[in-house]
Formats: structure tokens, C-alpha cells, sequence
């Protein structure tokens, strides 16, 4: 019998959200939000996938919206 394969594709995405004319600007906390409560998780589930030798294939598509807010030091600070 032929093995299988699952595919699980996952896609990023988050609206553009840098506002510096404002001090506190609610959007701004959904990037914080995404890190740290789904790409940091995913990220350490991936580490423990490799660590205990489980052989795994990855397909995550990340927006250039998503990109340009990781990448842009303002948000980084």
C-alpha cells in the first residue's frame, strides 16, 4: 500500500499596523500578539520536531505586509 503525505500549509498575515504619530495605538499590540503567542510557540514546537529527530516538511507563506512590519525598526523598539 502506498504511505501518504498530509500537507499543512500556513499563512501569515497581519493589516499594516505601524502608527507613530500616536504613543499607544491598540493595533500595533496585534503584531506583539502574533509573536509572541503564535510564531515564538511554532517556532520551539519546530525546535522539539528537530531535537527528538522527527522528520517534518513546512510550507508557511508569510505576506510582505507581515514582513515589512518584523522587519521595520520602529516596531522592532
Amino acid at each position: 500500500m502506498p504511505i501518504g503525505y498530509s500537507a499543512m500549509v500556513l499563512h501569515a498575515h497581519l493589516p499594516f499596523v505601524r502608527h507613530p504619530e500616536y504613543d499607544f495605538f491598540l493595533e500595533e499590540h496585534w503584531l506583539f500578539e502574533a509573536i509572541t503567542e503564535t510564531y515564538v510557540p511554532l517556532i520551539s514546537m519546530y525546535e522539539g520536531l528537530v531535537n527528538d529527530g522527527i522528520d517534518f516538511r513546512l510550507t508557511m507563506s508569510l505576506t510582505p505586509t507581515l514582513i515589512a512590519m518584523l522587519t521595520d525598526p520602529l516596531l522592532q523598539d
